[in-house]
């Protein structure tokens, strides 16, 4: 920025010492031929110089640094603009025609077509200010026609550099279509001032405006100069902010014929965004849409800024496929009575600004005139040659269209407030003015920095009943209307107003719109995302190097919900609640235990006691024989306490099965391994007194008081009395207790008895392990003595079963989850239970039963298996 003012400047500069030498030094044998500008001046006792862009174009010369630049050549002649310059027209007669505005004193006009190009503008004002055709540095060159203001120009870059030299002077200068927020440093440019809002406004009305649809992948397109730069920066901060993202910003060049685009159109069609927003005038975005036609790249929905939203050029007729839908903000338009009647009597010979007149009547009228007056060198495609007597109101063009009078309105309003602060000067009470000495400016000689205060202080009510007025950086209210471009039924895009953005209106009406009125281009016009939005049960997850509306839709972790969509953190459930399959809301965990409603543990429950019974009943067929040989030969007292503390240990399961309280918790695991305990100690006891009878039989023995059944007694006593302390112990330190454990199956709760202290769980079945190998070893060493002592065999058999089911147990058990671990552990009760009971009593039993031949002293005597 800084280096394109100092460019400016030295254009400036350049122009100063031109003047001054075509001036002052005519008898130099050389010096720089400089053409001046040519335009049209409507004397007046005071004047308003006006920079306007009647052309929109121009032909673009290849420079070769060897010979002189040709002449800027202008294009593309703007029906808009004319009618705009009519409207200054108009109003400047209104003003003069009417004794009841500025009395005595008539308006006049300097203006200059610039073909918006900067050289252009900068020769019109130094020309303006000199007040003739030629630049006369510090100088006005009509004494008696004092300068009022300047209007214009359209561009706000171009603005920048006339504000900065009308500003040296403190000539009021206003725009009407310049709308960088730049505009607004009071230090730069101190004598600016503007009848449109600053971008500011408009660039967060039109962010607004894409948020309001929910779009949140949109590309920007604008031109590189202040305008277009800083609009666009502006939206992309309100875009941004608001969480929505940029696809692609692309530069509209103005310095190359075809605006660079190819690429920003071949941009265009590789994006996923369905919205585009052109921050840009009408002339380069005709460019973008050939571009696009050419390449017959999809459609996309246009949204617009107030440079072109409303603009009617020719050429868009044949890019309607690609308009119709666009949606735009536009300054606020207003009537212009009998504007049309003056329209109709436009000659070209008799009004002000023939050339221009011809121009526009050669345009609109397909004729040419005679070959000295031809201004558009179109004589082989005229249909005729002009008149001048062609009747305008029979013409239906843009020029003729007064739906929506935007442009010509604001110009029109320009004129008004310089006429209204010319006034308020007039009316200046003598003694009581502002100035120095409370003196009054000379209304037929008054400085421009006179006017200036009277400028800053305006107030204009309009024709839309709006008031126009300058806050202290000399802009406006800001108000726009929101318009759609539509297909008329005769087939031409037309402009309908949808909605109104006010920052002046009431707080909840500063944007409204009306969605159903809209016409849209493309059918999923509601949808432009770079990724979709994540559903209930999903989270947004950033894709690495891209915008954070690109994402990755990731289903929430276990135990967590999103009851909203595009959520980033999903919700953690509280513990004893669990997601729906879902994951959009959080139910209530079911609890889980071994209960006795279960069918696993009806069935095991059953089990328990049909097992216990067949303890009983061995039992009690022990107790009618125990006379008999059989029985009296295997320890008639410890096998009724095996067979008791067996009965035990199928019963322990139904302690296993049901609720945990803290009171089962407790006694569950203390009651299996007493049982257990007692159970081993009988058959360690039994084990021994084998061993101890048969060495008691051999002569000179020490063993035969080893031989005593008391001996079993203490053995048994002494093993169970150990498993005591151990359970005791345990139940001191950590006691088993019941818990909630939810981290063993997700979603469900199990109700289970915590042991306390994993240690002394698996020291008390570690003991139970200890009897069962001694009593294994032990079996296992006299399973070769003389058959009156082959129990060991049985008990080795029953010992090898036990470990086995309970070696099993330990990775079975740690596998298993919930209830589950509770069934696996009554399994390896009853498993090994049965294994007791299968090898150590069922072939004694079928002796009684079913060979009682074999249970007689004969047989045993016979067989030497009898005891003594």
């Amino acid at each position: 920025m800084e280096s394109l003012h100092k460019a400016i400047w030295i254009l400036v500069l350049h122009y100063f010492i031109l003047a001054f030498h075509s001036n002052d030094s005519a008898d130099l044998s050389c010096h720089l031929l400089t053409p001046n500008l040519k335009g049209e001046i409507l004397p007046g006792d005071v004047m308003i110089g006006l920079l306007f862009t009647l052309h929109v174009d121009k032909v673009y010369y290849e420079v070769s640094f060897k010979k002189r630049p040709p002449e800027t050549t202008c294009t593309t002649f703007m029906l808009e603009k004319f009618q705009a310059l009519q409207a200054i027209m108009f109003a400047i007669e209104e003003i003069n025609n009417n004794s009841n505005i500025l009395q005595n004193v008539t308006l006049g006009l300097q203006a200059y077509d610039s073909c918006d190009v900067l050289q252009q503008n900068v020769k019109a004002t130094l020309q303006i200010v000199t007040g003739l055709h030629t630049a006369v540095p510090n100088y006005r060159c009509i004494p008696n026609s004092s300068l009022t203001a300047v209007l214009g120009p359209s561009s706000s870059t171009q603005s920048m550099t006339i504000a900065h030299i009308l500003g040296l002077g403190r000539f009021p200068q206003i725009s009407q279509w310049s709308t960088s927020p730049l505009l607004s440093d009071r230090r730069k440019f101190p004598s600016f001032f503007r009848t449109v809002p600053s971008d500011s406004f408009q660039s967060r009305g039109l962010a607004q405006l894409v948020l309001h649809f929910g779009w949140s992948w949109v590309g920007l397109i604008a031109t590189n100069d202040d305008y277009g730069q800083q609009g666009i920066q502006l939206i992309r901060q309100d875009i941004v902010k608001a969480g929505a993202c940029v696809a692609y910003s692309e530069n509209i060049l103005m310095n190359q014929p075809d605006r660079n685009a190819p690429h920003i159109v071949n941009v265009m069609k590789k994006s996923t965004a369905k919205v585009v927003v052109a921050f840009c005038n009408e002339a380069d975005l005709n460019i973008i849409l050939g571009e696009w036609s050419r390449q017959n790249a999809p459609k996309k929905i246009l949204i617009a800024s107030e440079a072109w939203s409303t603009m009617n050029l020719v050429s868009f007729e044949k890019y309607t496929h690609l308009l119709t839908g666009t949606i735009g903000l536009t300054f606020s338009s207003g009537t212009l009575p009998n504007f049309k009647e003056f329209l109709n009597k436009i000659s070209p010979f008799t009004s002000i600004g023939g050339d221009w007149i011809r121009i526009f009547w050669e345009n609109t009228f397909k004729c040419t005139f005679a070959h000295n007056l031809n201004f558009t060198s179109a004589l082989e495609t005229s249909e005729g040659e002009c008149t001048g007597s062609e009747k305008l109101d029979k013409i239906q063009n843009s020029l003729t269209d007064f739906s929506t009078l935007r442009s010509p309105y604001n110009f029109y309003t320009a004129v008004h407030v310089v006429a209204k602060a010319l006034e308020d000067l007039q009316k200046c009470p003598e003694g009581k003015g502002p100035f120095a000495d409370a003196n009054c400016a000379d209304k037929w000689n008054f400085k421009p920095w006179q006017l200036l205060y009277y400028m800053k202080k305006v107030r204009y009510k309009r024709s839309n009943g709006r008031e126009l007025y300058f806050d202290e950086n000399g802009d406006p209210p800001a108000a726009y209307d929101i318009v759609n471009w539509q297909l008329s039924p005769e087939g031409k895009i037309q402009q309908v107003k949808i909605g109104s953005y006010d920052t002046a209106a009431p707080p909840g009406e500063i944007f409204a719109i009306n969605t159903s009125a809209i016409v849209w281009s493309i059918e999923d016009h509601q949808s432009s995302v770079c990724s979709e939005s994540c559903p209930p049960g999903f989270r947004k997850v950033a894709i690495s190097g891209q915008p954070v509306c690109c994402y990755d839709c990731v289903p929430c972790p276990p135990g967590e919900i999103s009851n909203q969509t595009d959520t980033i953190n999903c919700l953690k459930c509280q513990w004893d609640h669990w997601p729906n399959s879902q994951k959009s809301r959080c139910l209530l965990k079911p609890i889980e235990y071994l209960s006795n409603e279960d069918p696993l543990g009806q069935t095991l429950t059953a089990i328990s006691i049909i097992s216990s019974l067949a303890s009983v009943a061995i039992m009690k067929l022990f107790i009618q024989f125990k006379a008999t040989p059989l029985v009296k030969a295997n320890n008639y007292y410890i096998s009724c306490l095996l067979l008791v503390s067996l009965s035990l240990c199928f019963l322990c399961p139904v302690i296993l099965i049901g609720y945990p309280q803290r009171e089962r918790c407790l006694l569950r695991q203390i009651a299996f391994g007493m049982v257990f305990a007692l159970c081993i100690s009988c058959i360690l006891a039994k084990t021994l007194i084998v061993i101890f009878a048969f060495i008691a039989t051999m002569p000179d023995s020490n063993f035969r008081k080893w031989a005593n059944p008391k001996v079993s007694y203490v053995v048994i006593a002494m093993s169970s009395l150990l498993q005591f302390v151990l359970c005791v112990l345990w139940l001191c330190i950590a006691p088993p207790f019941p818990e909630y454990n939810t981290q063993s199956k997700p979603g469900i709760i199990i109700l289970e008895c915590n042991e306390g202290s994993p240690i002394a769980f698996w020291t008390m079945l570690g003991y139970l392990f200890l009897l069962a190998s001694i009593s294994f070893i032990v079996a296992f060493l006299a399973r070769r003595l003389p058959d009156s002592f082959n129990e060991a065999q049985f008990i080795t058999f029953s010992m090898l079963a036990f470990l086995s089911v309970w070696i099993s147990y330990i990775p079975a058990s740690l596998s298993a989850q919930g209830k589950y671990t509770v069934a696996m552990e009554i399994f390896a009760i009853l498993a090994s239970s049965w294994a007791l009971i299968t090898c150590m009593f069922f072939p004694k039993c079928f002796i009684i039963l079913f060979r009682p031949d074999m249970n007689t002293k004969e047989f045993l005597m016979r067989n030497n298996i009898y005891k003594r």
